[in-house]
């Protein structure tokens, strides 16, 4: 079930905003990663959890282990040119891939502007930044207490997207949201589609040693999606109420 789209046909706003964030992750990935090439700059920027919790930098080999414990690689920490702290906030504009961006991109074209629309601009704004720094320190604490590696660096804008998507659910559960399932295009509404994205991160997430498997920090997912849903109506959330009813 990949959604492709929502009924914004009550949004009352342009969602410049939601525009400028996805410009800043595409800018961010080609000019300053060399759309992935630049190991160098992303090893720098991206979130290392021993650093936030030391609030020390960390430049060195880190090996990277299969289940079975046999070195199969490794990734190189670059030395970190700002307050390793900055990172929870770089770490967000920045991607592992062309998949992972587009994947992250897409979500925050579906859902971003209905929020904004609800919160505007500045509050948007605002919120994205901090269930974002939630979810990055969510991940942090997770890999940190289950005994994930704390050395393996972190990034992406998933886990600011996932308190969009919390954030999207307290106000619109009925919002009907058009999804890829199978070979056809159906409507559903969010509550499905969003309940069940986040019933597999909780799964995906308990599956997995540190939060985190196959690449996917599903600690920061879980994090950002519980800020969301917590504190979307404290920035403003039921300020601007829905004009027409959305689903049924």
């Amino acid at each position: 079930m990949i959604p492709i789209g929502d009924d914004d046909s009550d949004r009352r706003s342009v969602p410049y905003v939601t525009w400028l964030l996805i410009a800043l992750n595409v800018f961010v990935f080609v000019v300053f990663q060399g759309m992935g090439a630049n190991q160098r700059f992303t090893m720098a920027f991206a979130t290392v959890p021993a650093e936030i919790l030391t609030g020390h930098d960390v430049a060195e080999n880190v090996p990277i282990r299969d289940p079975y414990g046999r070195v199969v690689g490794g990734i190189d920490l670059e030395m970190t040119p700002i307050p390793v702290y900055l990172t929870l906030i770089t770490a967000m504009f920045m991607h592992g891939g062309f998949a992972h961006l587009f994947g992250n991109m897409l979500y925050l074209w579906i859902f971003g502007d209905n929020v904004e629309d609800a919160l505007g601009h500045l509050r948007f704004f605002l919120f994205y930044l901090v269930t974002g720094l939630v979810a990055g320190l969510s991940h942090v604490f997770v890999t940190a207490a289950f005994g994930g590696n704390v050395l393996i660096p972190s990034l992406g804008a998933s886990g600011a997207i996932s308190g969009v998507l919390g954030g999207y659910l307290v106000l619109f559960p009925r919002r009907r949201v058009r999804v890829l399932l199978f070979y056809s295009i159906v409507e559903v509404p969010a509550l499905l589609v969003i309940g069940l994205w986040f019933l597999f991160q909780v799964v995906s997430g308990a599956g997995s040693a540190g939060g985190s498997g196959g690449g996917v920090a599903y600690g920061a997912h879980v994090g950002g999606f519980l800020a969301g849903l917590l504190l979307v109506k404290a920035f403003g959330g039921d300020r601007r109420a829905p004009l027409t009813p959305s689903w049924g």
